[in-house]
């Protein structure tokens, strides 16, 4: 989102000065809901809420599974993976809690 167009995200994202100008804003707009979909897995983290956990995973999966299928498959691997992963432990270990009756 800030380093887009400078040497840092030139070099991380294979990008031509150029280029990295002419979609500046549409990469603040990703980088913007990237830090969303972080904010609500921080939460869920932090107040150990078993749904907040899932339907985050669940959205970072959806959007690396669209980004690999549409852009670089590459990002399946960063970022779909990783998720599943967390996404299939959160199932296994994370066993919600049993209610009074």
């Amino acid at each position: 989102m800030f380093f887009w167009n400078k040497p840092l995200g030139l070099k991380t994202f294979n990008l031509t000065q150029e280029l990295a100008d002419a979609t500046v804003t549409l990469a603040a707009n990703q980088g913007l809901y990237n830090g969303f979909l972080a904010a609500g897995l921080i939460f869920g983290l932090a107040t150990n809420n078993r749904v907040f956990k899932i339907f985050f995973l669940a959205c970072v999966i959806v959007a690396g599974v669209y980004g690999g299928a549409t852009a670089v498959p590459k990002i399946f691997f960063t970022q779909a993976l990783p998720a599943l992963i967390a996404l299939a432990l959160v199932l296994t270990l994370d066993k919600p809690k049993a209610r009074n009756a």
